[in-house]
């Protein structure tokens, strides 16, 4: 890590680690996100180099009549590798959020992306009870674009929890470049070769964008078995990091 700098509400912890890649961690001072909050993140990953950035908890996002937002912009250098892999966001009753991923990879240069969003405090009874939640996701590899899309979930279309049914979670899962090449045709082959059963407690698809990345896809029935799931299909990260993030975790 070369230089780590962050202003209320967000700071960043950067522990050591026993690999070679920088890992740095984003945190909020007041434990999730209030009306009016714009975290704005700016990454830089230099050629040749391995980074490894995730949250110390979910991104809790709490009722926000104005709205709040979070932006990351990342720019990952040649041969290097970036594994953008936070903790779910939940969006609380009468919250309002809106995100912008958007990664720009030179020519040989990777990325891991994780984005999971739950359906908020179930326990009290709170199911999709947000009032707006926006997703952008932008990768380009050089000057083409691997994917620009954008997810919306708003009452205002139809009222969440019918529209959403039993599902408490969802996860996007992105795999490119090159240092990828052999975990995206296995999790290709895992993901496809996985039966179709009625009723099945998690749902997930797999689709390869060109010969450069792989998108994977799924909706969970529990959050816990969609986070418990995505970190076993991303068990390969630990090898490319010489460390694993996870290990000190439950």
């Amino acid at each position: 890590m070369s230089k780590a700098l962050a202003h209320s509400p967000l700071r960043l912890l950067t522990p050591r680690n026993h690999g070679h890649a920088a890992w740095a961690y984003t945190s909020s001072f007041g434990g999730g996100l209030v009306d009016g909050d714009h975290l704005s993140l700016e990454v830089d990953v230099a050629p040749g180099a391995t980074a490894w950035l995730s949250s110390q908890g979910a991104n809790r996002v709490y009722r926000s009549p104005s709205g709040c937002r979070s932006d990351v912009s990342a720019r990952v250098g040649e041969d290097a590798l970036l594994a953008w892999v936070p903790d779910p966001t939940a969006c609380f009753t009468g919250a309002r959020y809106s995100q912008t991923l958007a990664f720009q990879l030179a020519p040989g240069a990777s990325l891991v992306l994780a984005d999971l969003v739950t359906s908020g405090r179930s326990a009290r009874g709170e199911r999709w009870a947000f009032s707006h939640y926006a997703s952008t996701l932008r990768v380009h590899v050089g000057e083409r674009a691997i994917i620009d899309e954008r997810w919306l979930l708003d009452p205002s279309h139809g009222t969440l929890p019918e529209r959403l049914g039993r599902f408490e979670a969802m996860a996007t899962l992105l795999l490119v470049g090159p240092a990828l090449a052999t975990a995206r045709e296995a999790l290709h082959a895992r993901v496809t070769s996985l039966p179709v059963t009625s009723r099945a407690s998690l749902i997930p698809s797999s689709s390869p964008l060109g010969t450069h990345g792989l998108l994977v896809r799924a909706a969970a029935v529990s959050v816990e078995e969609l986070v418990r799931t995505t970190r076993d299909w991303l068990s390969f990260l630990p090898a490319l990091l010489g460390d694993d993030p996870w290990a000190r975790r439950v």
